[in-house]
């Protein structure tokens, strides 16, 4: 137990260091070595209870702070208007109270004895529902937060990579739920049938599992949003009436004619402010035109446009490069991205295509 206390000690310690010293840091790598050095806090307390008090572990409340810190550290991903403020601090009052709580009145973690009548029944049973109620809360505001950022990066990005999904985060929230599923089984089990090995082993170690995820990809992890906000973007034109047909008709032209004479496609980095400011048209008024107007969002719009120089490309039969070259060459930024889109749009791969275009121009004529 005091093992597991000291490795999450310092890992917690070394990561946050690591994130807060990290080039370019934003809001997103703040907070989140913010949390890291609230867990060295959380793991060096652990350690010195099992010290101080080697008979029992006093309630392990470490999750009423993962729960808001994840919610949180996901926002600052997802939402390009979130900002740190200090009413966001109160997310942490449910694990100030039980930590210093339990600090005082001495309540120890024992499932055999977590049910008794005794005076503290009353601080136990409102752990449990209080811990539920976070883990339920936290985790469906987290996921409500990243099918709403999936959904948003396609009408704001044209090259999609893993850290712009945050798939990351997505794995961390399946796993927290399959652990949330079996700490409550195996509490039951303890309850109902016998008591086996403490579970505040098991949960610190889970704790540190994160730990290593949150230190690895929280270092990796790069802004998603363009910092600052459009020229485009202005609030007031925000509040503006909805675009008229003759409008959204003159919107239209103007990017299908960029477009073609521009070939702003090209840019492996183009993104929705980008083309925004090019064109001095607001954001939200180019992906209306390109929802309602053309049928498409911003992703497809852009990547149809790549694959049509693709096609003319691989149709070359002078071109010396090779498929991938090709595919970077016409805007992609990946070779998974690149091959995944055209199976997409063509129900061919990129070979097969230009197999298809050879064999096309070498086939000889029949005559009757």
């Amino acid at each position: 137990m005091e093992v597991i206390a000291w490795i999450g000690f310092s890992q917690a310690l070394f990561s946050g260091i690591l994130t807060l010293t990290k080039g370019q840091k934003s809001i997103s790598d703040q907070l989140l070595s913010a949390w890291l050095f609230l867990l060295t806090v959380e793991f060096l307390t652990f350690g010195v209870e099992s010290k101080v008090y080697p008979n029992f572990i006093f309630l392990a409340n470490s999750f009423l702070l993962f729960n808001p810190a994840l919610y949180l550290y996901t926002c600052s991903l997802a939402d390009q208007t979130f900002k740190p403020k200090w009413i966001q601090l109160l997310h942490l009052l449910p694990y100030l109270f039980f930590k210093i709580s339990s600090w005082i009145i001495k309540e120890p973690q024992s499932f055999e004895t977590y049910l008794i009548q005794n005076n503290t029944l009353w601080y136990r049973l409102l752990f449990g529902i209080c811990g539920i109620i976070s883990w339920g809360v936290y985790l469906w505001l987290t996921g409500v937060v990243l099918t709403r950022h999936r959904k948003q990066l396609q009408n704001e990005f044209s090259s999609i990579d893993m850290f712009k999904k945050i798939g990351w985060i997505m794995f961390v929230v399946i796993f927290y739920i399959l652990y949330c599923i079996s700490v409550f089984l195996w509490g039951l089990f303890n309850v109902i049938v016998f008591t086996t090995e403490s579970i505040t082993i098991f949960n610190y170690s889970i704790l540190l599992f994160f730990i290593y995820i949150f230190g690895f990809y929280g270092l990796k992890q790069r802004d998603i949003f363009p910092h600052g906000t459009s020229k485009s973007e202005n609030p007031v034109k925000l509040q503006s009436a909805l675009l008229g047909s003759e409008n959204a008709e003159k919107i239209r032209e103007k990017l299908l004619t960029y477009f073609e004479k521009e070939k702003p496609y090209l840019n492996p980095d183009l993104n929705m402010t980008l083309l925004a400011e090019k064109l001095n048209i607001p954001k939200h008024h180019l992906t209306d035109v390109l929802n309602k107007n053309l049928g498409k969002n911003f992703f497809q719009f852009v990547n149809e446009y790549r694959i049509e120089a693709v096609k003319k490309e691989l149709s070359n039969p002078k071109n010396p490069y090779s498929i991938e070259a090709i595919g970077y060459e016409c805007g992609f930024n990946s070779k998974s991205t690149f091959f995944s889109v055209f199976k997409n749009i063509t129900e061919q791969t990129p070979m097969e295509y230009k197999i298809q275009i050879t064999n096309s121009k070498t086939q000889i004529p029949k005559f009757k």
